[in-house]
């Protein structure tokens, strides 16, 4: 097996390349003065090795969407025998279904290109909705990086007999993950999204914060705006220390200002988005998938 280590995901693709004791297959990339991406293999021939494409498409999205395809098509073109594209934040997967008449279904053109190119099988990492993945033709994976997240506040003894919330109740299943590792209990903070708007809103819940630490569990940090909301509404709820924590840190504008201003004792993230609140590595979890 052979890791490609795409411009997005350079240290973590070294983490599971070391993990899986394989051979790193280095990416030469520059950007033309147009925005344009360049790219280029440091090697002759791929001829009938099993690759795989480490390639996060957080922000800027577009660009990096495109190098995985230009990555794909390149080692199909050098004769790869079988192309794992491992994409631990998978842009635009939460257009997931068409809310609205004449919207374009994103997730479904993209996994089209990936498999035109070449791409055999794709692991993502906490997808918005896991259950569409499974419609498609191509097996792809999604795993579940909270118990990584939940074992860091464990090992690091942030946070005592926590109570796990997670944003809205479809996602329960997030904090029930947690609970199994943290054992403090779990509930939800009431949500309800405009579809039209995309702006949430939280609706009145009691909770059982009173002079308890709280963990606030969600897949992605965007704007930051309903996860500040929720930390400050817990906070007036008496919660003692109140943590957000989160897999995919995207933290667009000043969105991590915003939360830590709400009463945050601090942001946790992983590495599926190199930032500077990723302090949880995925790199174990994607490296026992792949040796499945």
């Amino acid at each position: 097996m052979k890791v490609i280590l795409g411009p997005a995901s350079r240290e973590l693709g070294k983490r599971i390349a070391e993990d899986l004791n394989a051979e790193i297959i280095p990416v030469f990339f520059k950007t033309f003065p147009d925005g344009e991406s360049y790219l280029r293999f440091d090697v002759e021939s791929l001829q009938n090795e099993d690759v795989v494409i480490v390639q996060t498409t957080s922000p800027p999205q577009d660009q990096r969407l495109i190098q995985l395809l230009l990555m794909a098509d390149n080692a199909m073109d050098m004769k790869a025998r079988n192309m794992i594209a491992v994409v631990p934040y998978f842009a635009y997967s939460r257009q997931d279904k068409r809310f609205l008449s004449g919207e374009v279904f994103s997730i479904k053109t993209i996994v089209k290109l990936l498999e035109y190119c070449g791409i055999n099988r794709i692991i993502t990492v906490n997808a918005h909705n896991p259950k569409v993945l499974k419609a498609f033709k191509i097996p792809i994976e999604d795993l579940s990086a909270i118990p990584l997240l939940a074992e860091y506040f464990k090992v690091k003894s942030l946070v005592e007999n926590p109570v796990s919330l997670s944003l809205g109740k479809k996602a329960l299943s997030v904090v029930k993950e947690a609970d199994s590792i943290l054992k403090g209990g779990f509930d939800y903070i009431c949500t309800k999204r405009d579809v039209i708007t995309g702006s949430v809103r939280l609706e009145d819940k009691e909770l059982p914060v009173k002079n308890r630490d709280v963990i606030i569990f969600d897949d992605i940090i965007s704007s930051g705006g309903t996860m500040a909301k929720a930390v400050k509404y817990v906070k007036e709820q008496s919660a003692r220390k109140v943590y957000a924590a989160c897999v995919h840190p995207l933290l667009i504008g000043d969105a991590k200002k915003r939360i830590l201003k709400n009463g945050a004792e601090e942001i946790i993230g992983t590495d599926s988005i190199p930032s500077s609140i990723s302090k949880v590595s995925i790199a174990p979890l994607l490296s026992e998938a792949l040796t499945k």
